[in-house]
């Protein structure tokens, strides 16, 4: 169980004795529960990609098999699980109290985050400027949207790591502080795993070697 008192240098991040209700643990288990709805929603998204997945639903244009790079995927997966590992990093700093290694590790992973977007952004642009955009196709239009809503996802982490990155500076190890940085953790691993899923399925078992 944690134990949180007030900000400072006697601040006690994890304290397994502790008797007191644990806030940040409801608060947590909470935000879990909201992923599992968000799990749900992905989930019909690959469901929506599984059927329109064939030649029926390309209507004349390509499917992942045509332009899907298996290799350009590992190359994105290890990306990602580089930036999950350097938030992990930063998760084992806050167990320290050591601001700046918590600010380090979330700058590692915003960094490795943009450079993984910068990838697929720029695959989904050179698609659609060559005509295979999101309307070319049923099957377009779900790889379309599978690819950007795991973005979007990436998006907003990396936008609540620079928020965090000003309140870690501003206030410190505090309960709110602390419950929202282990809910991005959270986050960050889910949309982590989202990926390594696409990979597999999209990638792997559809795409080009």
């Amino acid at each position: 169980m944690a134990s949180f008192t007030k900000a400072g240098a006697d601040t006690v991040l994890w304290n397994p004795g502790a008797d007191a209700h644990d806030t940040i643990s409801a608060r947590t288990y909470g935000f879990w529960l909201y992923l599992l709805g968000d799990a749900l929603i992905i989930a019909a998204v690959f469901a929506c990609y599984a059927v329109l997945n064939n030649p029926l639903n390309a209507n004349g244009g390509p499917l992942g098999k045509d332009f899907l790079s298996a290799s350009k995927g590992m190359l994105q997966t290890f990306i990602v699980l580089g930036s999950v590992l350097s938030y992990s990093l930063a998760t084992v700093a806050l167990k320290r109290g050591s601001k700046l290694g918590v600010s380090l590790g979330m700058i590692g992973a915003i960094l490795l985050a943009v450079v993984f977007l910068g990838i697929g952004l720029g695959d989904l642009a050179a698609l659609s400027a060559a005509g295979d955009g999101f309307a070319r196709s049923g099957y377009l239009s779900c790889f379309f949207t599978l690819i950007l809503t795991h973005a979007l996802h990436m998006g907003f982490g990396i936008l609540w790591m620079l928020v965090m990155l000003v309140q870690v500076g501003v206030f410190g190890f505090t309960e709110n502080v602390v419950a929202r940085l282990l809910n991005l953790r959270m986050f960050w691993q889910f949309q982590a795993s989202v990926w390594v899923v696409v990979y597999i399925y999209v990638y792997l078992f559809g795409g080009a070697h």
